[in-house]
């Protein structure tokens, strides 16, 4: 099954951001920002996203990026994407390649009816150009 994204989101990075560990785990505030294209919008990651990331004492990892985009819908119309996106992982992974769930608002009177369904997916891959996020809606 070889399906197309629905929106793809390049992340940047050109901040440190922050880290510190406990005798429970580690929490980790990466802030990032990026660029957006897809058959659904085009634009940018505005440049106060961040990536949370909690690990827990086994190793379990959540991350939780909350970021927000500003471009032009598939109608040509200037709007915003608001993306929380949630992912668990362990930092053994035998792949660069993880999985997310997204929830998306916008005000985009044309993507909006779609977009607030929840019926996407998401998956991040490490690839020689950097980090992708790739939105899938969810084929039942």
């Amino acid at each position: 099954m070889n399906r197309e994204p629905v929106i793809e989101v390049k992340v940047e990075f050109d901040q440190p951001g922050m880290k510190f560990e406990t005798e429970t785990g580690e929490v980790s505030m990466i802030p990032f920002y990026g660029t957006v294209k897809g058959k659904l919008f085009s634009g940018i990651v505005e440049p106060w996203g961040v990536d949370t990331q909690v690990k827990n004492q086994i190793g379990i990892r959540h991350m939780s990026a909350r970021y927000m985009l500003t471009g032009i819908d598939s109608a040509g119309e200037k709007c915003h994407i608001y993306v929380e996106n949630n992912g668990w992982m362990t930092d053994d992974r035998p792949s660069r390649t993880f999985r997310t769930v997204p929830t998306f608002i916008t005000d985009s009177k044309t993507l909006a009816p779609y977009l607030h369904r929840n019926q996407f997916e998401g998956q991040g891959s490490v690839e020689e150009d950097g980090l992708w996020i790739r939105f899938y809606e969810i084929e039942h």
